[in-house]
């Protein structure tokens, strides 16, 4: 079967379950995941096993797009109004989300199901794991709140909060890597360099995605009088080419595409139009590609071996991000309904944990559970895949942004 049959099939079935999602009250992204998974070998066996590695272009060029527009949530303005607020709420739920993975990890492969040899062992693995409990991937929240047309205070905060969780993540995970070669006697990494490599992996991919960012606006300035069509073909070659430099020089791509948005809305006097076309030419397509694809990759099989550590995983990260944001909300003055439902657009995961547990995989010193650790990251992402957009959804919706559907319905009818 030819690679373009399989785009088209797998573009045609993500949109049409989409809809299909939509007629019964579900997000769309929810259709695209389940298309996804019905084409993917190990279901119906629709696309071959060997396009999966072949489509992983068209899923970083999504993901480029999709953290392009989350950093183009962060404008200065709103960072000056809240960004205390994101940053407080963002240590509290990270920090509880690490602490209680690692306690109830620690606890249950130690005494519970007794899976290593060394209490250091147990030590190392329950610490790598926790430090993967940090970030989220605002993904399939953005696209709920771009669906639905959400807006206010929790939508806010979702996407604020998510940018700086990513940053979070990179630093547990750089800290928790080297605590846990020392842990298990492996002398060649210091805590120096981890920190090193840790202030290297965020500056470095922050100023080259700053760097693009003002190539974006002062070329999009020069050619302000140009198309539609010609402005778009500008915003992708820049994307693609920042997230394709960042993965050259070995730093964190979302970060990058990240920051390029964060530069574009506070500095480029076309904003409004750049983020504009985004959303109305190119977004359901990027959607659509992205979390079909996603549905595609996801290995069905390590679901039922080790379902048991992957359940303690999610409930010990969804009652750390809970308890984060309901704890720092007291002593902070923000509404009642972030205080309530910020905690429910924050548990979907993918990204860049996956690429996290990759790093792990590749370290000799954690031979004894890496295959473990990806296990549990990748059928956690299954999980969160299938189910967050549906939580995300009826946070949003208890919140107060999204209209009522059967009075939008009325609306258009008139």
């Amino acid at each position: 079967m030819s690679l373009l049959l399989i785009t088209g099939i797998i573009i045609f079935s993500g949109f049409l379950l989409g809809e299909l999602a939509a007629r019964i009250s579900l997000p769309k992204i929810s259709g695209y995941i389940i298309a996804g998974i019905l084409l993917n070998p190990q279901v119906l066996g629709i696309v071959p096993h060997s396009f999966i590695e072949t489509g992983d272009p068209l899923v970083n060029i999504s993901l480029a797009v999709i953290t392009f527009h989350i950093g183009g949530s962060l404008s200065f303005d709103k960072i000056r109004k809240e960004g205390k607020n994101y940053l407080i709420m963002t240590l509290a739920e990270s920090l509880l989300a690490y602490l209680f993975v690692f306690l109830l990890t620690f606890l249950t492969v130690q005494y519970v199901f007794n899976l290593f040899d060394s209490i250091y062992l147990a030590l190392a693995f329950s610490m790598l794991l926790a430090s993967l409990a940090a970030p989220t991937d605002p993904s399939a929240t953005l696209a709920v709140i771009e669906e639905y047309k959400a807006s206010g205070p929790v939508s806010s905060s979702v996407l604020g909060i998510a940018a700086f969780d990513d940053i979070m993540g990179i630093i547990l995970f750089t800290l928790s890597l080297a605590s846990a070669k020392v842990l298990l006697g492996d002398g060649d990494t210091s805590m120096l360099d981890s920190m090193g490599h840790l202030f290297y992996e965020i500056g470095v991919a922050v100023l080259l995605g700053a760097a693009f960012g003002f190539l974006l606006n002062r070329l999009s300035s020069f050619f302000k009088k140009e198309t539609d069509g010609a402005l778009i073909v500008l915003i992708l070659g820049i994307l693609i080419a920042c997230y394709g430099t960042a993965t050259y020089i070995g730093v964190d791509e979302l970060l990058s595409t990240l920051a390029l948005g964060v530069v574009v809305i506070n500095y480029n006097k076309q904003k409004d139009e750049i983020f504009g076309l985004i959303e109305r030419y190119t977004e359901e397509l990027i959607f659509v590609i992205f979390f079909t694809l996603s549905g595609l990759h996801l290995d069905i099989s390590l679901l039922s071996g080790n379902s048991m550590l992957i359940l303690l995983f999610i409930a010990a990260r969804l009652l750390g991000k809970y308890t984060g944001i309901w704890s720092s909300s007291l002593y902070l003055s923000i509404p009642k309904q972030v205080k309530k439902y910020t905690a429910g657009g924050l548990l979907p995961q993918g990204g860049i944990v996956i690429g996290l547990a990759l790093l792990v995989s590749k370290e000799e010193a954690f031979n004894a559970f890496s295959i473990l650790i990806m296990t549990v990251v990748i059928g956690t992402a299954i999980i969160h895949e299938l189910f967050g957009p549906v939580i995300s959804k009826l946070s949003l919706k208890n919140a107060g942004e999204i209209e009522d559907e059967h009075r939008k319905a009325q609306i258009q009818k008139k």
